[in-house]
């Protein structure tokens, strides 16, 4: 298949509602919805999406395919990789000790979520931390500390209660130590070595990988040290739902811009 040329790809739409401060750069086939306001010193990526009344400040960078959900403030000192989720709700913060009558915006904390990484809706995530690529932040979740890539975590504060795939299916795999386990949605293989998770086979390839889980191909047996984990459905009601809509969510201070 060839490649798409680049006079192909739509330029950024944006809503005539939402506010673009000159000097913004906004990437190809990026779409602006209602009542956002990007500020001038943004710096987003291609094919991403900004749902309704979402802000993004001017020391912000977002990369490639990275969704913000409605409702999300994206402020100074955060940077998103791509192909990034943010949920709807979600807190983003950039000083720790805020206080109304004590200016601090010499102090902020820089915030990083790696490539593929999912938010839920409502968390809350703490300045100053970074979360590893393709980690998955339960709804609901405060994270204070840093997160592990592959990480799933869970709670007030957050806690890492298991492992998660590129397509964010829970892997069987034990907290700690040594294992191996494949995404019981591709097949796709992870080792756990040393408490430190990665997929056994890179590049991420889902074409190759869909073709080795069909019956009858090398390397498709899914055996009983591959079985898939039990444990609570991390799905929809993750808060992960494009469709969920917004609710109350932990109250945070620190906002700001």
């Amino acid at each position: 298949m060839s490649a798409v040329p680049d006079s192909a790809i739509p330029p950024p739409a944006i809503h005539p509602s939402a506010i673009v401060d000159p000097g913004a750069q906004l990437g190809p086939d990026t779409r602006v919805w209602h009542f956002v306001h990007v500020c001038a010193g943004a710096r987003i990526g291609a094919h991403c999406s900004l749902g309704q009344n979402v802000f993004v400040g001017n020391d912000v960078r977002i990369g490639d395919r990275v969704k913000v959900q409605n409702n999300v403030s994206i402020y100074d000192a955060v940077t998103l990789e791509d192909e990034v989720f943010c949920g709807p709700s979600m807190v983003f913060t950039n000083v720790y000790n805020p206080r109304a009558a004590v200016p601090r915006k010499h102090e902020y904390r820089r915030t990083l979520v790696r490539r593929g990484a999912s938010i839920g809706a409502n968390a809350t995530v703490v300045c100053g931390v970074t979360i590893g690529e393709y980690a998955f932040i339960a709804a609901g979740a405060v994270v204070n500390r840093d997160v592990a890539p592959y990480a799933l975590m869970a709670g007030v504060p957050a806690r890492q209660i298991g492992w998660i795939s590129r397509t964010g299916d829970r892997l069987a795999l034990p907290l700690a130590n040594d294992g191996e386990a494949r995404c019981p949605h591709t097949g796709e293989p992870y080792v756990l070595r040393d408490g430190v998770c990665s997929p056994a086979e890179a590049p991420y390839d889902p074409a190759r990988i869909a073709a080795d889980a069909a019956p009858g191909a090398n390397g498709a047996s899914r055996d009983a040290g591959f079985a898939p984990p039990s444990g609570p459905d991390l799905g929809p009601g993750a808060g992960l739902d494009p469709g969920a809509g917004p609710g109350p969510g932990p109250i945070q201070p620190g906002l700001a811009r």
